[in-house]
C-alpha cells in the first residue's frame, strides 16, 4: 500500500487548509484511515481517524470542531478539512492507514508541511 498525502502550505490563523491522502496498491483491507501530524520538538499526536465500514469519525479535543475528516472510497482518498487554523496546528501532517482492526496503523504517508502564521 502506498499513500500519497498533498494540500499542505502556508496560511494565516484564522484560515482554512485541506489536505488529501490517496491510496494505491493493496487498499481492499482497509479498517480505518488516519491523520497524525508532528510539531517540531514535539512527538506525533493523533489528528483524525475515520472507519472505513460505517465513516465513523474520531478526533481529539484540540481539534474537534475545527477538522473534519472524510473519505471517498471510490477513489481510496482520505481528506482533512481544517479550518480556525491556530499557529500551534502548525506541523508536518500524515495520513496513514490501518489494515485491520487491532494492528494499529501499518501504513504510512510521507508528510505534508502545513504552517500556520500568528
Amino acid at each position: 500500500v502506498q499513500l500519497q498525502a498533498s494540500g499542505g502550505g502556508l496560511v494565516q490563523a484564522g484560515g482554512s487548509l485541506s489536505l488529501s491522502c490517496a491510496a494505491s496498491g493493496r487498499t481492499f483491507s482497509t479498517y480505518a484511515m488516519g491523520w497524525f501530524r508532528q510539531a517540531p520538538g514535539k512527538e506525533r499526536e493523533f489528528v483524525a481517524s475515520i472507519r472505513w465500514s460505517d465513516s465513523s469519525t474520531y478526533y481529539p479535543d484540540s481539534v474537534k470542531g475545527r477538522f473534519t475528516i472524510s473519505r471517498d472510497s471510490a477513489k481510496n482518498t482520505v481528506y482533512l478539512q481544517m479550518n480556525s487554523l491556530k499557529p500551534e496546528d502548525t506541523a508536518v501532517y500524515y495520513c496513514a492507514l490501518c489494515a485491520s482492526v487491532g494492528r494499529g496503523y501499518d501504513y504510512w504517508g510521507q508528510g505534508t508541511l502545513v504552517t500556520v502564521s500568528s
